[in-house]
């Protein structure tokens, strides 16, 4: 036994640079291996994503080739033969998509099926131009009619109304009650339910000079004090985006709706917002007094005209500034972008008085102080005279 062992023992050992080889070999059929699965598993996602898009293409296309070729199944695009029969007024919401629009019309009795109103919707370029309102359109009609129907403004059945830069409450009431066909009385009475449109605390309700100017569009069913509310709202969003401290908004305001009722030219509007400015400031030549036309007039009742010498010394008109200091009451009218941006960023001047010295071209003269108005004054007279039926 102990032979056997010693000639094992002294059995020669192998080189130390085979072994090292042999173990290169191994690791190098290992990566080998390595290499292969990972080819393997590349060309399985490569098949596995292949399948896929191909599903993809099948599941869009398909739809399409089977139109084509007329295997598209009937009842799937159902549709009216037309033209129509009885009204039924649809509203489409802001933002419907076509397929969004198919369903509001289908439950309506407009339209057969959605897939008849989705392939009118497609096959029309201009169905992207359906604007979201309310519409007169016919119950049974044939699709690609009312994609048409849709598209034409005639079918929209909504209340436009546009309040102009300067109108006065009482003509803002006026307007929309004629709108809306209803008496002047009810709207009025709107108007002075300071919680019913969202009047603002600060305006202490009072809404004169708080109904946006801006063009409306309101369903036919809107009431007085909803159509109202839209207007006050479009106003105090107005105020927040040009970063008007709430506490100012009636100051700013009855500025603006002054600048707006005494120059009808935008370039003269930032400084007659600074002759406010410097007459409510001074305690010299005005002494407080604004002194403007535009307030006598509304105080009286008036949009236009010029007041007489009674109408400035009386004092029994609260929005009379040539006799009351400082600000009037509440504005005088509704006031525009231009107007308010004139207010928040007058111009730079030491004037005190201006004048409009051409009553058809609007040309205006400003004046710093009273020697200068009054020479400015005689120019309005030279051609008050030479045009005696202005």
């Amino acid at each position: 036994m102990s032979d056997l062992f010693d000639e094992v023992a002294d059995s020669p050992a192998e080189p130390e640079g085979a072994v090292r080889a042999s173990r290169r070999e191994v690791r190098a059929q290992e990566e080998a291996r390595r290499r292969r699965r990972r080819r393997r598993t590349r060309s399985v996602v490569v098949v596995v994503l292949t399948a896929l898009a191909l599903a993809a293409v099948a599941w869009f296309a398909l739809p399409q080739v089977r139109d084509m070729l007329g295997f598209r199944p009937d009842t799937s695009a159902e549709d009216f033969p037309g033209p129509g029969s009885d009204e039924v007024d649809v509203t489409i919401p802001i933002g419907a998509s076509g397929t969004e629009i198919a369903s509001t019309l289908v439950e309506a009795g407009v339209v057969a099926s959605e897939r008849a109103f989705t392939d009118a919707y497609a096959n029309n370029p201009d169905s992207g131009g359906i604007q979201p309102g309310t519409y007169t359109l016919l119950e049974e009609m044939r699709a690609e009619d009312a994609v048409a129907a849709l598209l034409d403004p005639a079918s929209r059945n909504e209340i436009t109304m546009t309040i102009p830069e300067g109108f006065t409450r009482d003509q803002v009431v006026e307007r929309v009650a004629g709108n809306l066909e209803i008496e002047v009385e009810e709207v009025a009475e709107a108007a002075a339910d300071a919680e019913a449109i969202g009047l603002p605390e600060v305006a202490e309700g009072e809404s004169e000079g708080w109904f946006g100017p801006a063009t409306y569009a309101f369903e036919p069913d809107t009431t007085a004090e909803e159509v109202l509310a839209e207007m006050v709202t479009f106003q105090v969003d107005r105020l927040q985006q040009l970063g008007v401290p709430e506490e100012d908004w009636q100051s700013v305001l009855t500025r603006a709706s002054i600048v707006e009722r005494e120059v009808n030219i935008d370039e003269y509007m930032p400084q007659v917002a600074t002759v406010i400015e410097n007459r409510l400031n001074d305690t010299t030549e005005t002494n407080g007094m604004l002194g403007m036309d535009s307030t006598v007039l509304y105080g009286m009742g008036e949009t236009g005209g010029m007041p007489t010498s009674d109408d400035t010394a009386n004092p029994d008109n609260p929005y009379n500034t040539y006799v009351h200091p400082g600000l009037p009451p509440t504005p005088i009218g509704s006031p525009g972008d231009t107007s308010i941006a004139a207010v928040l960023d007058p111009a730079e001047g030491d004037w005190l008085y201006f004048v409009t010295v051409n009553l058809d071209t609007g040309e205006t003269l400003f004046a710093s102080t009273l020697e200068e108005q009054n020479e400015n004054v005689q120019l309005l007279r030279e051609w008050q005279a030479e045009n005696p039926s202005s």
